[in-house]
């Protein structure tokens, strides 16, 4: 077996459907393996799928894991000599898992490969290209030449002579070899949503090269589901469940001091955006107290790290998953 090909469902069966459809119809001298893990067979649709694919293996879990966890016991169950993690809202358009494969076996000191990601439309979907590009979006900073030039020395991109070499792959298309998640371990269990990608790239890159192919693209339709952001502003840029698995992931990645620091950050930044807010009030209609709703979503926001503070400082293992009452993203769109 080449490829053992791994998706969650978690009520999709439609776009599982469909990404499987494309991948029978553009996938050519490949020998694969379908694996979908179902975090909630109850709702999930599932017959759906297998009647429409019974070739394919089906796992249920008894409750609703998250990305991580799901995708391990996929990996448990793989035969393949590599395993692509796969997204159930994305398309293949051509023989990218193929050629994904032939590159895999003719440069073995990659250990992990991803594909460049398009939306519907076919234009190019941005990414963070390092860890410390993603790092740096994590400061609420006024943008300016000078913020620039300090987060750059603070956090200086990494140089590679491999032009196709980056830090870490974005989880919608990982092309992984098994020998790697052997030696580095699967996804950390503790990351419920978000996070998890970006923590295991580290692990893997020390098993070998982390490459983008140029020529290898999918589509990632990006479906909704109840943790994803709302009311973005340049303050709000992650969900609260992203906020809290970005903190897991520092604290994971670099250590105490680095997660103590973003957490003072943040709570620094809440009086300074309530104050710089209320002065533009002021001066643009002088009722200080208007048009303070992003302003409380944040400190929402930051409430819900704290809630996850002494866990995440003292390494607690435990699946880190925000409650219905605290997914402030959910709540402010009421």
């Amino acid at each position: 077996m080449d490829v053992s090909i791994i998706i969650i469902n978690y009520r999709t069966p439609q776009l599982i459907i469909n990404c499987l459809q494309s991948i029978y119809e553009h996938t050519s001298g490949v020998k694969f393996e379908v694996i979908v893990v179902d975090n909630d067979p109850e709702n999930g649709g599932g017959n759906l799928v297998r009647q429409a694919y019974p070739e394919i293996k089906w796992i249920d879990m008894t409750y609703n894991s998250g990305f991580g966890r799901a995708n391990n016991e996929g990996m448990k169950a793989a035969k393949g000599r590599y395993f692509l993690i796969l997204n159930a809202d994305t398309l293949v358009t051509d023989n990218v898992i193929g050629r994904c494969l032939r590159r895999m076996d003719e440069q073995t000191d990659i250990a992990a490969s991803g594909a460049l990601q398009h939306y519907a439309d076919g234009t190019p979907m941005p990414f963070y290209k390092s860890f410390n590009e993603f790092r740096k979006t994590f400061f609420i900073l006024p943008p300016s030449g000078l913020v620039d030039r300090i987060l750059n020395k603070l956090y200086p991109e990494p140089k590679y002579n491999n032009p196709d070499q980056y830090d870490w792959l974005v989880g919608a298309f990982v092309f992984v070899r098994k020998e790697a998640v052997e030696r580095a371990g699967g996804f950390d269990e503790d990351f419920f949503m978000y996070g998890e990608d970006v923590e295991w790239s580290a692990r893997l890159g020390k098993q070998g090269k982390l490459c983008y192919f140029q020529d290898c693209t999918f589509i990632h339709l990006e479906n909704d589901n109840p943790f994803r952001r709302s009311n973005i502003s340049w303050i709000n840029r992650f969900s609260a469940q992203m906020q809290v698995s970005n903190m897991l992931w520092v604290r994971k990645q670099y250590g105490v001091a680095s997660y103590l620091f973003m957490i003072l950050h943040y709570l620094i930044m809440i009086p300074v955006i309530f104050i710089w807010k209320m002065l533009f009030n002021i001066k643009k209609d002088g009722n200080p107290f208007s048009q303070l709703k992003t302003q409380f979503i944040f400190t929402k926001k930051t409430g819900v790290l704290l809630n996850y503070f002494w866990p995440t400082l003292f390494g607690s293992k435990k699946l880190f998953k925000i409650k219905p009452s605290e997914n402030i993203d959910l709540i402010s769109q009421s």
